[in-house]
């Protein structure tokens, strides 16, 4: 199976250091093939025959906690979920500013977002539409000076990791190039 990993908080403001290179070394070290990863916060694409994702990603983070001594998030997505992810942003016309159009993906639905904060959060020109596994976020002004990305992860309840219009769309092309066909059954209609 192709896999896409997002690894939440690594490479960011000095902390949590793992080169990119030894990410792909530990993770051939787990049976990862093909790997490759695109910019330091943290995004691979690999094969794996393991066909449970959770069991997969708890052992990458595992790994990584016994070599670097900081265990972070990390979240497996099929290319199948990242296409329908894309194709599914409800704000098309952002997306000629890659760097202001976020999608936020969740290690567990959002079973009972804080709405109050989000839109007290909420700069007036900023829009968000929040699924039970992924949210969108529009943020004009740019992401450093949203008030509403520094407390999205709080009001929603749960563990997210954001990326850019521009890097989920590196990442989706990375997997792509995998040749595995996209679309699959696995995880359907998660968001």
């Amino acid at each position: 199976m192709t896999y896409i990993a997002l690894f939440r908080g690594i490479n960011v403001g000095g902390r949590n250091t793992l080169p990119m290179e030894d990410l792909v070394a530990l993770l051939e070290s787990l049976g990862c093939d093909d790997v490759s990863t695109y910019i330091q916060s943290g995004n691979a694409v690999f094969r794996h025959g393991e066909k449970q994702a959770p069991r997969l990603a708890a052992k990458i983070s595992s790994a990584i906690r016994d070599s670097y001594r900081f265990r972070p998030d990390v979240l497996l997505l099929t290319p199948e979920l990242l296409e329908q992810a894309v194709a599914s942003n409800p704000f098309p016309e952002a997306e000629s500013e890659p760097s202001k159009l976020h999608l936020f993906f969740l290690a567990a639905a959002a079973a009972s977002p804080d709405t109050d904060s989000i839109e007290r959060l909420r700069a007036e020109n900023e829009r968000i539409v929040v699924n039970p596994s992924l949210a969108y976020l529009h943020a004009p002004d740019g992401i450093g000076r949203s008030r509403l990305a520094a407390g999205l992860e709080k009001a929603l309840g749960v563990t997210a990791t954001g990326r850019n219009w521009r890097t989920v769309n590196k990442i989706l092309e990375m997997a792509r190039q995998r040749g595995e066909a996209l679309d699959g059954p696995a995880n359907r209609g998660r968001f």
